[in-house]
């Protein structure tokens, strides 16, 4: 699918083949590689480009005014033009990977020994950008035509040069919508245990390409084949085959319930690419697992919001999520279900569920969740009625009266102020205050005493 080229991605495009030809007049050999390579056999237009060259990098600073040594003990310069970094790498070979992660040195090398030490066949394509003549040393051309990932010489090798190329191959396969050829495939899985030796962090970061990109569902199907789901979300893998009832669950277990919603997840618009979206999508039934009951009226699951809040926590926290995300996604399982009220809330409650924070993420995992099961929006389109017909004020009306007008009128300072002014808004939001004067006669007949509330106001 040919992506339209943005007047920024030529003028990206443009500044890095004017590096390439600067590196050539200087009589460095040099040249496109990578994921840029790929995008353009595939008719996409790349997002960024990078750049391979026999220059040292000590030769590329010397060129270039602007510079920055991102990596210049394994021969990689940033060259900055216009305030956007082309990564430039020196050809070069590895020396013996002994952490699974980076090799214990380098040396500066041919273009063909650095195609060699890459990881998958579509990523080992060179490319001259003036004449677009593709060099291919590793078959990486009929690998996209195949639409396979495959490494590049024996899989056991290189993944065990780089754990983290485990759920590389997996997100590659998805984001392309590749598959991963057999031999490379069963190598993931006899080296599955070994991811776990990478950082939470650099794990978090290939999940979230996989859960936000194109191909989530495929990913995540892939996760589960090469057995990595086991080891890097055990409480995910155990949805696999937890039944749920027909009756509102016709497409089946909890696991293909998820990902479906994978396969719905928004492909444009603000939500597109959304992690916080992305993973509530993933854990809004993560409880599902450990609650479930079944007895001659069917199966329930019964406390399985507060249990998927418990387990979402300790999922984020483990792979080292911010704390904003964690809670936006806690928030998202915790509100899940009480979409099937909306109808039946009175006016003020609803106001104030229709205000919450991130509504607009609530409302869409609402969208997904039901798309997903008995397709039944009316909940759905009730929201989106009511939210057509309010606005900011309507939602969040502004204070009519302050904590210091309380003290004013007479009322001590304390934890009963919190509760007088949040029972005033609740006042404002179903209509029956809409003034200061009433909103005084409102705590005066309510806290004729300033502490303690005469009846339930």
């Amino acid at each position: 699918m040919q992506k339209i080229k943005s007047k920024e991605s030529n003028d990206i495009r443009q500044q890095a083949v004017e590096i390439v030809r600067k590196l050539k007049r200087e009589g460095f050999e040099t040249y496109f590689v990578g994921g840029c390579v790929r995008d353009f056999i595939r008719g996409v237009a790349p997002d960024d480009y990078d750049i391979v060259t026999s220059a040292h990098p000590e030769q590329v600073m010397s060129i270039f005014p602007r510079t920055v040594t991102v990596g210049a003990k394994f021969g990689v310069i940033a060259v900055i033009i216009e305030n956007h970094p082309y990564e430039v790498a020196t050809f070069r070979s590895d020396d013996a990977y002994v952490d699974g992660r980076r090799p214990s040195g380098i040396r500066f090398s041919s273009a063909r020994e650095d195609v060699f030490r890459r990881d998958f066949t579509v990523n080992g394509l060179l490319m001259n950008p003036e004449t677009e003549e593709v060099i291919d040393y590793v078959n990486g051309l009929a690998d996209i035509e195949k639409k396979i990932i495959r490494t590049i010489g024996d899989p056991d090798t290189r993944f065990n040069e780089d754990y983290l190329r485990l759920l590389r191959a997996v997100r590659f396969a998805a984001n392309l919508d590749y598959e991963i050829e057999y031999a490379t495939q069963e190598a993931i899985k006899n080296h599955t245990g070994k991811i776990k030796q990478i950082s939470a962090e650099r794990l978090q970061e290939e999940l979230n390409k996989i859960a936000t990109r194109a191909g989530a569902r495929h990913g995540f199907e892939l996760l589960a084949e090469t057995e990595l789901l086991q080891e890097l979300l055990p409480e995910v893998n155990q949805l696999r085959g937890v039944e749920q009832p027909p009756r509102f669950h016709p497409e089946g277990d909890v696991w293909l319930h998820t990902l479906i919603m994978f396969d719905l997840l928004p492909k444009n618009g603000e939500l597109a690419g959304n992690r916080q979206l992305a993973w509530s999508a993933l854990l809004h039934d993560v409880g599902k697992t450990v609650t479930r009951t079944e007895d001659e009226k069917g199966v329930h699951f019964y406390g399985h919001v507060q249990a998927g809040e418990e387990i979402a926590r300790e999922i984020l926290q483990r792979l080292r999520f911010s704390n904003a995300d964690r809670d936006v996604v806690i928030a998202l399982i915790h509100y899940h279900m009480v979409f099937m009220n909306v109808q039946k809330m009175r006016k003020g409650r609803l106001k104030r569920f229709l205000g919450m924070p991130d509504f607009d993420l609530h409302l869409e995992l609402h969208r997904l969740d039901c798309l997903a099961s008995h397709g039944m929006l009316d909940n759905y389109d009730f929201c989106v009625h009511q939210l057509s017909h309010l606005d900011k004020e309507d939602l969040h009306p502004s204070r009519l009266l302050t904590g210091h007008d309380l003290i004013k009128i007479g009322l001590p300072p304390g934890k009963v102020m919190g509760e007088i002014l949040r029972a005033l808004e609740d006042a404002q939001l179903e209509g029956a205050i809409t003034s200061r004067e009433q909103a005084e006669m409102f705590v005066r007949d309510n806290w004729p005493h300033g502490d303690e509330p005469r009846g339930k106001y």
